[in-house]
């Protein structure tokens, strides 16, 4: 542990704790009051049971083997036992209590951090980086909890031994004090020079493990291992892998070598010290002016003298890395969500209508200080500016139960349109409002529950397709599981599937083709059952076959509710009550589709480069999917 405490050193030297910082901490203590004083009276008495013990050596020793009292080495035989009983029940009752302030603290900040970080915009999520994130869950809450449990019993239990090891030695005899204590920077020179010599080797094994365990996260996963594969890089990938893991392995065995060197050394001089106090003790008890009780206690307390002493020296740096993991949390639980509900926020009627207006609306996207840290984005710059502008007085409305389509070219601003509507973003200016309400008004639970968005990349999640199914609404029955996997268009797979709806579908749904999880995906829009659907390029890169499956779903999932959606599609764009042309940042046409043919502007030329090929096939698929209805 005192190896440890010097070997951090580095991490925490310099740094100035923020304002208020222990503040916040004593209050993340406060319910646990009760049992940090328990804890705490515990720890005092287990400091006082190890000099008790060397004390009770010396009475039978000196006042019962030496005059041959039988009663007197008895009674203190029976004392020591007794006293390592206690010892061990209080250690017991002692950790009890420490589990349970640590885990209930862990609890407590791992939720917190969750829930907070659960509540913070899609935009946070585009810059961090998850295994700074999940760092801060684990590694920093596991720190913080340490600061009321290892690193407050340490300091408390080291100061109440010293002090009464320190005194009793002092009493039973000052010149072995003395020379114990002169002996004490023989202890804590070592202890600085290794933990110096370990501080650099450490820093630089944890960034080479951290890019390890970056590289095994994003190749372990199937899109990047499928990446991997198909540009036929597994030997270089292993090359540069390898090369990481043999340098932890040199740091490896070199830090070994440190820290064997060290504890040699201390056990060495601990040997020596030893062999001084009986030296220069046995003279004393030869010359009469000590009792060979009295140095044999004096030998046990000086075992007792050295721990605590190296551990205090630098006391201040395990309190400060404890501290700075708190700091670490705190960081994070002080970043506010740019996007929340507002004070007075109100729930989205039932009876509203299923309308989406946008008046004059302008949007850019956040800089990274305005949604994220520094700290959590380990690739590029933290940028700062203010960025351009995605959309400039973008005003349109739809009307409940109308079909509106998005189109333009790539970059347009469409995709952004539909994030605003969920409200994954605020607007920048201009009124944005969904049931004649503005969505900054409502209740971000009560608006997207009468929305329900299908992404061109339905992700589902490393688990059943009942599992995936039921996020949408969890107390659906099977019935209503197939029920909504019919109107999709994709239950006869489920059904032919050995497992059934208890089918694992794998890491991001992997084990499915993209056309069946689009199908899944709007299975689960069907079983929310929104009265507003965003569909974002939903049959992108979907084969002709998938594409009509997914087509038919949409005609069952669109069907009488307010729908926008960002279109690459004849079929779905023709169907559209109103088309909005998209081209940087602003609607350029609006209209349906004869009525934009005939203007001849954008749409018209959209329609000759992108959407002309697919009138044909278009058609024909039209014609299929008609006739099999």
């Amino acid at each position: 542990m005192a190896l440890r405490s010097y070997q951090n050193a580095g991490k925490v030297k310099g740094h100035k704790l923020s304002r208020g910082t222990l503040r916040r901490i004593l209050r993340f203590g406060r319910p646990y009051r009760s049992e940090l004083a328990v804890f705490l009276v515990l720890t005092v008495v287990s400091a006082g049971i190890s000099v008790v013990t060397p004390l009770l050596f010396k009475v039978i020793i000196d006042d019962g083997v030496v005059p041959e009292a039988r009663r007197v080495v008895v009674l203190g035989a029976l004392a020591v036992a007794g006293l390592a009983l206690l010892d061990a029940v209080v250690g017991l009752v002692q950790r009890w209590y420490s589990a349970r302030i640590g885990e209930g603290l862990i609890y407590d900040l791992r939720s917190r951090v969750f829930g907070h970080v659960s509540a913070m915009p899609v935009a946070f999520f585009t810059r961090t980086q998850t295994g700074s994130l999940v760092s801060r869950l684990n590694s920093d809450v596991i720190g913080a909890q340490q600061a009321f449990t290892t690193t407050l019993s340490a300091v408390v239990s080291n100061v109440v031994s010293l002090v009464l090891v320190v005194a009793t030695m002092a009493y039973l005899s000052w010149q072995i004090t003395l020379v114990a204590l002169l002996l004490l920077p023989v202890f804590i020179l070592p202890a600085r020079w290794v933990g110096g010599k370990l501080q650099a080797i450490a820093r630089e094994s944890m960034q080479l493990n951290a890019a390890m365990s970056q590289t095994m996260t994003e190749r372990f996963n199937v899109s990047g291992a499928l990446l991997v594969k198909v540009f036929g890089r597994p030997e270089e990938e292993l090359r540069d892998f390898s090369a990481k893991a043999a340098r932890v392995r040199d740091i490896g065995v070199t830090s070994a070598m440190y820290s064997r060197v060290f504890f040699t050394a201390l056990t060495l001089i601990a040997a020596l010290a030893t062999a001084l106090v009986y030296g220069v003790g046995g003279l004393l008890a030869i010359d009469g002016s000590l009792e060979v009780g009295t140095l044999v206690a004096l030998s046990a307390l000086l075992i007792r003298l050295y721990g605590p002493l190296t551990a205090l020296s630098n006391v201040h740096v395990d309190v400060m890395t404890a501290l700075v993991s708190f700091e670490r949390v705190f960081e994070v639980l002080d970043l506010a969500p740019m996007v929340d509900d507002r004070p007075g926020a109100r729930d989205l009627p039932a009876e509203a209508p299923a309308s989406v207006e946008l008046e004059h609306v302008s949007f850019r996207y956040p800089a990274g200080d305005e949604v994220s840290l520094a700290s959590l984005e380990a690739v590029g710059a933290h940028d700062s500016g203010p960025s351009a502008l995605v959309l400039d007085d973008v005003s349109f409305r739809v009307e409940p139960g109308q079909l509106v389509a998005l189109v333009g070219p790539s970059g347009a601003g469409k995709t952004t349109i539909t994030a605003l509507v969920s409200r994954l973003y605020d607007v920048t200016g201009g009124t944005l409002r969904v049931g004649g309400v503005d969505v900054r008004d409502l209740t971000q639970r009560s608006l997207r529950a009468a929305i329900g968005v299908v992404t061109q990349d339905a992700h589902m999640f490393h688990d059943t397709i009942r599992a995936n199914l039921l996020y949408a609404r969890p107390g659906a029955s099977d019935e209503e599981l197939a029920e909504a996997l019919r109107a999709a268009q994709v239950w006869d797979l489920v059904a032919a599937l050995p497992e059934g709806l208890d089918t694992v579908v794998g890491d991001r749904g992997y084990r499915l083709s993209g056309g069946e999880k689009q199908r899944f995906a709007i299975a689960r829009l069907l079983l929310k059952a929104p009265r507003l659907v965003v569909l974002d390029e939903a049959t992108a890169h979907l084969d002709s076959e998938s594409e009509a499956a997914v087509q038919r779903a949409f005609d069952t999932a669109l069907a009488g509710r307010t729908s926008i959606v960002v279109a690459h599609r004849l079929s779905t764009v023709r169907e559209a009550d109103q088309i909005l042309v998209v081209d940087g940042g602003r609607i350029r046409e609006r209209g349906t589709h004869e009525e934009l043919l005939g203007q001849g502007g954008l749409y018209a030329e959209l329609y000759r480069t992108q959407f002309r090929t697919q009138d044909s096939a278009g058609s024909a698929a039209e014609l299929s999917v008609h006739g099999e209805r």
